[in-house]
């Protein structure tokens, strides 16, 4: 007897596409955590203007234009330092560039405040990530080949001959690759699921909830199923089974561990209450194109990137310098870290956001200052940076 599918009982899947709409073969590392997965595909309704002789709907053909979009939710979870994180292609998909994985960087000197000397060439770039001490920090100027200034020193001044544990950084990039996610569920005779051609429109990342989470949305090129599969369909010649187990070991970050530093020189925020920050792609979806039911690529449009800041209003130098840079139109730069322990971080830069003058909150005993739809900006591509380590 047929028995209800537990909807615990699936496994979801990420990998970069080779190029749009071919599925990306996965393995055991490929596997991500994840709330949910809402995937929704449907005909284009056209509309029928031919005499009929009734008012009765016909129906539509089965050969219409198909719409698909998805939507996962995850949290931040633990990383061991190595590879990508689990939900890293997620990331690369929304961002664009190429993740960069630092690590085996020892430290010659400190040079001055929130700077740090490498005993060897460091390789790094402005917005990228490193880590020391349970923390992470962004480099904000290059100074020399051995030589960089990052945007907040560390609480604890490293010593000569400290080491910096790996971190990896996601960076912008003017186009966006593909993904493919596998939704496989128990029993193996249930219909299992891949999506192909997904991209990234929207990334929200909330701090300070329960949990950190990420909720990842944009369009899709196909779905596909184990049940209907025809051979050929996005490059494949079977549906894919799912790859075996392999370990799945993860702890979730509580929310409302981390830090917030703001301004430059930056300030350390403790009366951050919550925080939010979304990436938004203003994606097209290549469907209005002869010959085709599905999706053929996506074009990027202009890039907007959010933030929602909500403070605790004090009458201190920082805060209400929070509040002149708001009525001066003045960019500042701003860096969220969520977690506090090694493995467990996640690094949010943004070199230039405006603050909007804030919103007064009263419904509290304490005043709350709103700072909502802070815009970052930049020269090229550098808006926002995102770090795990």
């Amino acid at each position: 007897m047929a028995n209800y599918i537990s909807s615990n009982a699936n496994r979801f899947y990420a990998a970069i596409e080779p190029s749009y709409g071919q599925a990306a073969l996965v393995s055991a590392a490929n596997r991500f955590p994840a709330v949910s997965m809402m995937i929704q595909q449907g005909l284009e309704q056209s509309r029928r203007h031919d005499k009929t002789g009734s008012r009765t709907f016909r129906g539509t053909p089965k050969t219409s234009r198909r719409v698909t979009a998805f939507e996962t939710q995850t949290y931040l979870t633990s990383w061991n330092g190595t590879g990508s994180p689990a939900y890293g292609p997620l990331f690369q998909a929304a961002f664009g560039g190429q993740p960069l994985l630092n690590g085996g960087l020892t430290i010659q000197s400190i040079p001055q405040a929130a700077a740090i000397q490498t005993n060897a060439p460091h390789g790094l770039t402005v917005g990228s990530a490193v880590s020391f001490n349970n923390e992470i920090r962004f480099v904000a100027s290059v100074v020399d080949t051995q030589t960089v200034l990052l945007n907040a020193g560390f609480s604890a001044t490293p010593s000569p001959g400290s080491g910096l544990t790996p971190a990896i950084t996601y960076r912008l990039s003017t186009n966006l690759p593909s993904l493919t996610l596998y939704d496989y569920w128990d029993p193996i005779t249930a219909v299992q699921r891949a999506v192909v051609g997904v991209a990234v429109d929207t990334l929200d990342i909330s701090v300070n909830g329960d949990f950190h989470e990420f909720t990842f949305r944009g369009p899709a090129a196909d779905v596909l199923d184990s049940q209907t599969f025809a051979a050929g369909t996005a490059g494949l010649s079977q549906f894919p089974a799912e790859p075996p187990l392999g370990s799945f070991d993860y702890s979730l970050v509580p929310g409302h561990l981390g830090q917030a530093w703001i301004g430059a020189p930056a300030n350390q925020f403790f009366t951050l209450i919550t925080a939010s920050v979304r990436l938004n792609n203003n994606l097209a979806a290549r469907n209005r194109e002869f010959g085709t039911a599905i999706p053929r690529g996506i074009s990027p449009g202009a890039r907007h990137v959010l933030a929602h800041l909500s403070v605790l209003a004090q009458d201190d130098a920082q805060t209400t310098g929070l509040f002149q840079a708001a009525r001066s139109r003045t960019a500042l730069p701003a860096m969220l870290q969520l977690g506090q322990q090694q493995g467990q971080l996640m690094g949010i830069y943004m070199p230039s956001v405006t603050p909007e003058l804030p919103r007064y909150n009263d419904g509290q005993p304490e005043l709350q200052w709103d700072f909502q739809n802070c815009q970052a900006q930049g020269q090229a591509d550098d808006e926002i940076f995102i770090a795990f380590a």
